[in-house]
């Protein structure tokens, strides 16, 4: 099996490739903007004519579109996650190709949910910010193209390789900063948030098994568990070994306050401790997912423990020290 792989450097990118490539029966084929991809093409500026021309001298029997921006203005979250999208759309349409398109959506496509809900795929999207817009968007051109398409809803992917700017690993990285200047307190903001985390290995199974199967539509990719950021962040600070103080800000805007999450504060008052910042996400303070139908149309559950995943990010956070 022939398989296109679009955003192959990307944080899930790499993982979906890693998968791949351990599949004795596909061949993989990297298509992207930088420079160690098979194919440069950059789909927020490359006409899709000049993708079609690609795919049928390539004829992949999957395409697998990771490729996207998670920060930015929204006309640039616009250009690469949705006009992207279009251009891929539009290419597999002119080809003759017929692959299949595996197409990675966010949970950030719903918006808040109902504390104590798990969120189905059948919820009504409401996205709180232009992210979410953007990857709705072409979630949307992805079902009403007529292609024999899936889109997977990742949720809070973590692991090795997370970003820094993302939740955890802005968190990994103030608890770093912390271990290597002595301080023994820490303050944090936005730990009332709780997520749904999925290992970024897990992802790329699913997208493995969603490239062998026939399903369509959405599916959610998730644990089907919220973690509390606070308890995270308490896991986080087991396994890196930290000793300090973890206090939490809280409280309403101008009138934060503190709460110990862990931990005796010893640091110097007169050098404050770095802050992490709230989730900036758009889906308020609740998400968890319903992962049933991806146990039942592509036969898979996660596997990695949160704790693993955090082991992990601390571990490439250590290096750094």
């Amino acid at each position: 099996m022939r398989v296109l792989l679009i955003g192959a450097n990307g944080f899930l990118g790499r993982f979906v490739a890693d998968r791949l490539l351990a599949d004795p029966a596909v061949q993989l084929t990297a298509l992207g903007r930088g420079d160690d991809a098979d194919v440069r093409f950059d789909l927020a500026t490359g006409s899709p004519g000049a993708l079609t021309r690609f795919l049928d001298a390539v004829q992949p029997g999957v395409v697998i579109n990771c490729a996207g921006a998670t920060r930015g203005g929204a006309r640039e979250l616009i250009r690469h996650n949705t006009v992207s999208t279009a251009t891929v759309c539009e290419a597999l349409r002119r080809s003759g190709c017929g692959a299949r398109l595996v197409q990675l959506g966010c949970s950030s496509e719903y918006g808040p949910s109902q504390p104590g809900s798990s969120t189905a795929e059948d919820a009504v999207p409401r996205p709180g910010g232009p992210y979410g817009v953007s990857k709705l968007a072409a979630t949307e051109l992805v079902l009403g193209s007529g292609l024999d398409a899936v889109v997977l809803r990742v949720f809070s992917p973590v692991g090795p390789g997370t970003p820094a700017g993302s939740p955890l690993g802005r968190l990994a990285e103030a608890m770093r900063r912390a271990m290597q200047s002595g301080d023994g307190e820490l303050k944090l903001g936005g730990l009332g948030a709780q997520r749904d985390f999925v290992d970024v290995r897990d992802v790329a199974r699913a997208v493995h098994a969603a490239s062998l199967s026939a399903a369509q539509g959405v599916i959610n990719i998730g644990s089907g568990r919220a973690v509390r950021l606070r308890d995270a962040v308490a896991v986080l600070a087991r396994v890196a070994g930290y000793g300090g103080a973890l206090h939490e800000l809280d409280g309403p805007p101008g009138g934060h306050h503190l709460r110990p999450v862990i931990g005796h504060p010893r640091s110097d008052p007169d050098h404050p401790a770095p802050v992490a910042h709230p989730y900036p996400d758009g889906c308020g303070s609740w998400q968890q997912a319903d992962v049933r139908t991806a146990r039942d149309r592509l036969g898979w559950r996660p596997r990695i423990s949160l704790e693993e995943s955090l082991a992990d990010i601390w571990m490439e956070a250590a290096c750094r020290m």
